[in-house]
């Protein structure tokens, strides 16, 4: 990064975690809510596990020096059990972050080390066992307001909110730092889906600016690669399949403009 390029980069990454840590205080009952979700679940695909991070600061962004070559910024949905984790609180580490470290790993031509390359962003920094969890927080909050009362920001609110934040995160360190940008888990993105928000909010972002935005099936359960091998073309390099996908979504997700 040049000295410009980087003096951004640190102010934007202060301002994520001076976010993340207020409003972590502004939900002192959160942990606990999520703690009885996982407590409850009977999916033996998702093992019991101990909240320790309820709204998790992706601390990898803590390693970045500003001799570091940043080529791309990369989008998931939210921080899982993995990512929450007090040895981890990094995003993108549980099996979807294998897969897209194999992914880069395997295709050496797309120029890009997955762990020294690219900046993790999720849609929302608020923990929960998986994406779609994120509604039943709600509803479990629902229950605890209708019986105690809550004077603090609710989880609904907080979700919403927390969207519209790092919609904008995203587009100033996309600004600061001039790189492609590979959102992931369109399908949550969608018109009444959880993250219908935060791509309202992409689309004020980014009203003349999405020609190095890209938008992408989720690595998780190899969605991505599976995708990606159903549309490439006979004779097409995979970085042209990948531009050609990307954009396709970007236009189904954020419209033609």
């Amino acid at each position: 990064m040049n000295a410009a390029a980087w003096k951004k980069f640190l102010k934007i990454k202060n301002y994520f975690k001076n976010y993340v840590e207020e409003l972590s205080v502004s939900l002192p009952f959160l942990k606990d809510i999520q703690q009885e979700l996982i407590n409850g679940k009977s999916d033996k695909k998702i093992p019991s596990y101990v909240v320790e991070t309820p709204v998790v600061y992706n601390t990898a962004l803590d390693d970045i020096k500003a001799e570091d070559e940043i080529k791309m910024i990369l989008v998931a949905d939210n921080p899982g059990r993995r990512e929450q984790a007090a040895e981890n609180r990094r995003y993108l580490v549980g099996p979807s972050g294998k897969i897209a470290a194999k992914f880069f790993k395997d295709n050496p031509s797309l120029g890009i080390d997955f762990n020294k390359n690219v900046i993790i962003l999720n849609k929302t920094p608020i923990h929960s066992p998986r994406t779609v969890d994120l509604g039943k927080l709600i509803l479990k909050e629902n229950v605890l307001i209708k019986n105690n009362g809550i004077n603090n920001i609710t989880i609904k609110k907080a979700v919403e909110e927390s969207q519209k934040v790092m919609a904008s995160i995203l587009y100033d360190f996309h600004e600061a730092l001039d790189c492609p940008v590979w959102i992931t888990g369109y399908s949550e993105m969608k018109k009444n889906k959880i993250f219908e928000i935060y791509t309202e909010e992409l689309k004020k972002q980014y009203k003349n600016n999405k020609e190095k935005l890209f938008i992408y099936r989720h690595f998780s359960m190899n969605q991505f690669t599976i995708d990606l091998k159903k549309q490439a073309l006979p004779g097409e390099t995979i970085k042209k399949t990948l531009k050609r996908i990307g954009i396709a979504y970007r236009h189904r997700i954020l419209g033609n403009n």
